[in-house]
């Protein structure tokens, strides 16, 4: 594979677990080798370098999660379009995680649905070869974009992520209150946990914990850490 032309490091944002007070993983996100924006650095990703790119991010946030002892997951975004076969473009995350000895079962590989995807067997495909070859899956941004719950219907991920959309003001929204609970129910019976993204406020908090979710990522415990792991701050 060759090298980008650019460089590109990672920022870390723990997923915290209120129901024991501990985080319960750390999602890479992309940032410049400076910590230049994510936005910065997704304008010189195109067609033509694409592949690299989500190749490369996958190991680097595992080359800074083994530097750093991420004491827990380790969440990684990845591009479905970027996936031509899910067996070939898997071996580069597996000599990664075997190199800096993360083990497949604390990877999550999380798939956005604000991506649009050509292909939703292809989608299924790959996420259905990394659940099988030990990785934890996720589906991120759920509720705001492509997919949904079409997404849902052909593949049982381990987890899901709630758009900040539906979790923005949630306490002062019925409409977003019922939305949460409905979805709270379907999940319980997939037996799919739900990370509630995006937080920000103590009153989004404890809506979102008497609707059921108690696993969280947002500004109220954590901002993401440039090549660190931040001090997470656990509401009293």
């Amino acid at each position: 594979m060759s090298e980008l032309d650019f460089g590109l490091s990672m920022a870390f944002q723990p997923i915290v677990d209120l129901e024991n007070d501990t985080v319960f993983a750390h999602e890479a996100l992309v940032r410049g080798e400076e910590g230049e924006p994510a936005g910065a650095i997704f304008e010189r990703v195109d067609e033509s370098n694409l592949y690299r790119f989500d190749q490369t991010c996958r190991v680097r946030a595992i080359e800074l999660a083994a530097r750093l002892e991420v004491p827990a997951r380790l969440s990684i975004n990845f591009m479905p379009n970027a996936v031509y076969r899910p067996e070939a473009c898997i071996q580069t995350t597996l000599s990664a995680a075997a190199e800096f000895g993360l083990p497949l079962d604390r990877i999550i590989f999380e798939v956005t649905e604000a991506e649009k995807v050509v292909d939703q067997e292809h989608l299924r495909n790959i996420m259905l070869h990394y659940q099988q070859r030990g990785f934890l899956t996720a589906i991120d941004d759920f509720g705001a974009g492509y997919a949904g719950l079409n997404l849902l219907a052909d593949f049982v991920p381990d987890f899901v992520k709630l758009d900040m959309l539906l979790v923005r003001d949630v306490h002062q929204d019925r409409t977003r209150q019922a939305i949460v609970r409905g979805l709270m129910g379907m999940f319980h019976e997939l037996d799919v946990g739900v990370i509630a993204e995006g937080v920000e406020t103590r009153d989004e908090l404890d809506c979102l914990a008497d609707l059921g979710v108690h696993l969280f990522q947002g500004f109220l415990f954590a901002r993401p850490g440039f090549e660190s792991l931040p001090e997470v701050n656990y509401p009293d």
